[in-house]
C-alpha cells in the first residue's frame, strides 16, 4: 500500500496554508478532505484546535464557500448538528489561480503603455484531467 511521507504531507499543508492564508483554515480544510467530511466535534478532536477557533473558522469558511454543510437529523435540542465537507481541491485551485491572475494582470497593466481595457495578458489554465496522486 502506498503511504504518504511526512515531508510530502508538510508540503501539502504548507501549500494549502499559503492559499487559505490561515493555519486554522488549512488544518480544517485538510482534515475535512482526508476524512471526507466531519462534525465540528470530530474536527476539534482531529485537528487539536481550540473549540471556539474551530467553530468560528467553520463559520467563516462556510460564508466564503470553502466548505459546505449538511444538517444532521438529530433530536438533541441546542446542538448545532452539521456535517461539514470541503470543496474539491480543484475548485480551491481555480479560485486561487483567478486571484493570482488578477494580481499579475494588475501588475502587467502598470507596464502597458496602451491601457487596453480588459486586456488580460496572464491566464492560468488548470488541467483537470491530469493524473492525480
Amino acid at each position: 500500500m502506498w503511504r504518504k511521507s511526512p515531508s510530502r504531507d508538510k508540503n501539502v499543508e504548507n501549500a494549502v496554508r499559503d492559499i487559505l492564508k490561515s493555519k486554522a483554515r488549512s488544518c480544517i480544510y485538510i482534515y475535512l478532505l482526508r476524512k471526507n467530511g466531519a462534525r465540528a466535534e470530530q474536527i476539534i478532536k482531529g485537528t487539536k484546535l481550540h473549540p471556539s477557533t474551530v467553530r468560528e473558522t467553520l463559520s467563516k469558511m462556510y460564508s466564503q464557500k470553502l466548505i459546505y454543510r449538511k444538517k444532521i437529523n438529530n433530536d438533541n435540542i441546542g446542538k448545532n448538528p452539521y456535517f461539514y465537507h470541503s470543496i474539491p481541491p480543484i475548485e480551491l485551485l481555480k479560485r486561487y489561480a483567478t486571484e493570482i491572475e488578477d494580481r499579475l494582470n494588475k501588475l502587467a497593466s502598470l507596464a502597458s503603455r496602451e491601457k487596453v481595457k480588459n486586456y488580460k495578458p496572464v491566464k492560468i489554465k488548470i488541467d483537470e484531467e491530469a493524473d492525480q496522486l
